[in-house]
């Protein structure tokens, strides 16, 4: 015991004597280890920020999109073309019992107008249903109602972003006009904010208008009654699957497939969505993970070219050190800690650039961040057993030096 602290103080000593070149050889370290808890800790936080947007549509909600068609031998992408009506999203509610709750929309991106300011927007033509299905309510004035509906009434609800945009700073908005195509509407509420996607689109840069008004007077169609999507709240979140079949079953009936046939429209449950950004959140956070590890790498490799000058230069000290009794396993203990040392505190100055290359991310840029002690632990360990590693040569061929030999030498 007494000589492991020995040997560890004397590490201590031969790395403080040489403080420049301890520090370049530890940066692999370092950069390694601090890139491996900073991507960790950005992984962990998009991940949660995005799992929370998607549970923000709710867990028991179920999305119906135009899929793939085929006309006259020509086949169109994934909503190339529009294969849902209006009378699908009501033969849906009308004959599916599971079904508590539904909105249906089209959308365009359009020029939105008011006196002398322009702004491009996404404009939305949906039905009253909208704040609770999407769990976002106005913060401020009401949402359009079924009358507004059944009457394509010209009002509008804004997103955050648009009434930014449109209306002066302190100017009143609510009962204040806007154009678009030409169509007043009169704006008579604004959704609480909602922030960023995960893709990192804007969900407040919307305007929200009845879809009767949207599909008669502002986007306008090719053919009335069609839509872009049909979103679905189930009862029950067990239910959900059973609904999803149910939807599918309704569907291809109303469209008439043949048993051999595609569907013409794609389902999709939260479940689903969770799953495939969590998949791809998992495979980015390898790659970038792959891409640090070379870094710890290339810091062993940096350990064991110092340690190897490190032998050559004290080549007589260790020479002495076997001719009054040191044995193989003394120089090779000591040179092995050598490495370790400088591993380990390459290691915890990684650890701390890293929390600190997070939380600057966090506060600069805004990105969500979560330090993950598995994380730090495991890079730690993974930074100490690359010192022993390439620790490990430079040490074995100091203790297999000739004793003889290694006095003679200059």
């Amino acid at each position: 015991m007494n000589f492991l602290l020995m040997t560890i103080q004397l590490a201590f000593r031969v790395l403080l004597a040489n403080p420049m070149r301890a520090g370049l050889t530890m940066l692999g370290i370092i950069i390694g280890v601090g890139a491996v808890v900073a991507m960790v800790s950005l992984g962990e936080g998009a991940g949660r920020l995005i799992q929370s947007q998607i549970a923000s549509l709710g867990t028991n909600v179920l999305i119906v999109i135009p899929g793939a068609t085929t006309v006259s031998g020509v086949r169109s992408g994934l909503g190339g073309v529009s294969t849902l009506t209006l009378e699908d999203a009501k033969d849906i509610q009308r004959k599916i019992p599971g079904v508590a709750d539904m909105l249906y929309a089209n959308r365009a991106v359009l020029q939105a107008v008011h006196e002398r300011k322009n702004w491009s927007t996404v404009v939305m033509g949906t039905t009253p249903s909208f704040p609770n299905i999407r769990e976002w309510p106005p913060a401020q004035g009401t949402f359009f109602t079924q009358s507004d509906e059944d009457g394509a009434a010209k009002v509008a609800v804004l997103g955050k972003t648009a009434a930014e945009n449109l209306f002066e700073r302190g100017e009143d908005i609510l009962g204040a006009q806007i154009r678009i195509k030409n169509v007043p509407l009169r704006v008579i509420g604004i959704l609480a904010p909602k922030g960023q996607t995960f893709m990192g689109q804007d969900q407040d840069d919307v305007i929200v208008v009845p879809f009767s008004t949207a599909e008669r007077k502002v986007l306008g169609t090719k053919f009335l009654g069609t839509i872009g999507i049909i979103i679905l709240s189930a009862t029950e979140r067990s239910s959900v699957p059973q609904l999803a079949q149910e939807v599918r079953d309704l569907l291809r009936t109303r469209h008439r497939l043949q048993a051999s046939e595609e569907d013409d429209f794609t389902i999709r449950t939260m479940d689903d969505i969770a799953k495939a950004s969590a998949g791809a959140s998992r495979t980015m956070m390898i790659m970038l993970l792959s891409i640090a590890s070379i870094s710890l790498i290339v810091g062993g490799i940096g350990i064991m070219n110092i340690l190897l000058v490190s032998v050559t230069e004290r080549t007589r000290e260790i020479g002495v050190r076997m001719a009054v009794g040191a044995k193989r396993r003394h120089i090779l203990l000591q040179f092995l800690i050598e490495a370790v040392m400088l591993s380990m505190v390459g290691g915890v100055m990684g650890v701390l650039f890293g929390v600190a290359g997070a939380r600057l991310a966090t506060a600069v840029a805004g990105w969500p961040t979560i330090v993950s002690p598995q994380a730090v632990t495991v890079s730690f360990l993974f930074s100490v057993a690359v010192g022993v590693f390439f620790g490990l040569y430079p040490a074995n061929r100091a203790s297999r030096l000739n004793p003889i030999e290694a006095l003679r030498y200059e």
